[in-house]
């Protein structure tokens, strides 16, 4: 497809693409830069998981829901009267600034509200900030105290479990790709001659490195929208994301589709720093709370249209 008919397209993601650089509301961190071409080539099977430790399920690396008692971590964001949450501001659907409204809107955006409401105890959803992080400096910005939290379609992985806790899966996808109408590529095992996109720290770019899929090059960019620009500039074939984050940049670009292929499932959590028990506990007992009176309306919302009918996935813990 040549590009001159793609680029129609752009109507919701250059707005998009300009309200990013708008930072009157937004922090955002510095931008830790990649190598355009890491080497993710080679053959392999398209359809394995990255290897995990025996006695992890990602999906089960969290503590049951609780609250009261000594709550260290909860008591000092109280005291600074302030919720600092490091979210997307460029996945439609997601997390996203309404070029129309100046407004944060999306799935993630709501779920941070309503965790924020219950934290401080407090409805006044201008005591939340909200602070931009890119897709690799999400466990930067927790671990250097940047962020009380990230809300930001951020799948839980046992080596990220490591670093970071998690709170229980509040929403389930799985990697996908995204092509250009009339494209050749039909799903993984016919990536092989293509140029794929990927985001720096991303799940998708553990998969093809570890996976091994036969892409012939490979672009890391910070974030997926500028994924979704480079398809659009003919200077990448196709993208790898969460089907989740795929199917948003579906519906701003009417010139591309989302393929069914897909690996296996991935969960999204809530991010915290290390330790923080009594902080992962509480949020564990607001998802409890959303999964029945909260998250069905923000999914038909934000998602239905462009994901199907679709539940909240099962709470699941360790302990």
């Amino acid at each position: 497809m040549a590009k001159a008919s793609r680029l129609r397209g752009w109507g919701g993601v250059g707005a998009m693409a300009l309200a990013c650089v708008c930072t009157a509301v937004f922090t955002l961190l510095p931008l830790r830069h990649a190598s355009d071409k890491p080497d993710l080539g080679g053959q392999g099977v398209a359809h394995a998981s990255p290897a995990r430790a025996a006695d992890c399920n990602p999906d089960e690396v969290s503590l049951r829901p609780g609250g009261g008692g000594a709550e260290p971590t909860i008591a000092a964001i109280k005291a600074k009267k302030k919720l600092v949450v490091g979210i997307d501001q460029n996945s439609y659907r997601w997390g996203y600034r309404n070029p129309n409204t100046g407004d944060l809107e999306g799935f993630d955006i709501d779920l941070a509200k309503r965790i924020a409401a219950e934290i401080l105890d407090d409805p006044d959803t201008s005591k939340v900030v909200f602070r931009a992080v890119p897709t690799q400096e999400r466990i930067n910005a927790i671990n250097d105290n940047q962020v009380d939290m990230v809300v930001r379609t951020m799948t839980i992985t046992c080596d990220r479990a490591k670093e970071v806790d998690f709170s229980s899966a509040y929403f389930k996808t799985s990697q996908q790709i995204l092509v250009p109408e009339g494209s050749k590529i039909k799903g993984f095992d016919s990536l092989k001659g293509h140029k794929v996109c990927v985001a720096s720290g991303s799940t998708a770019f553990e998969a093809l490195k570890a996976q091994r899929h036969s892409a012939d090059d490979t672009v890391t960019v910070a974030n997926q929208l500028d994924c979704l620009v480079r398809l659009q500039l003919d200077e990448a074939e196709a993208v790898v994301t969460d089907g989740a984050l795929a199917a948003g940049q579906a519906a701003q670009d009417p010139t591309v589709k989302v393929l069914p292929d897909t690996l296996d499932p991935e969960y999204y959590g809530v991010a915290m720093k290390k330790g923080s028990e009594d902080l992962v506990r509480r949020v564990n007992k607001v998802l409890e709370d959303y999964r029945e009176d909260g998250w069905q309306q923000s999914y038909d919302k934000w998602l239905a249209a462009g994901l199907g009918e679709a539940g909240p996935p099962a709470a699941k813990y360790k302990d």
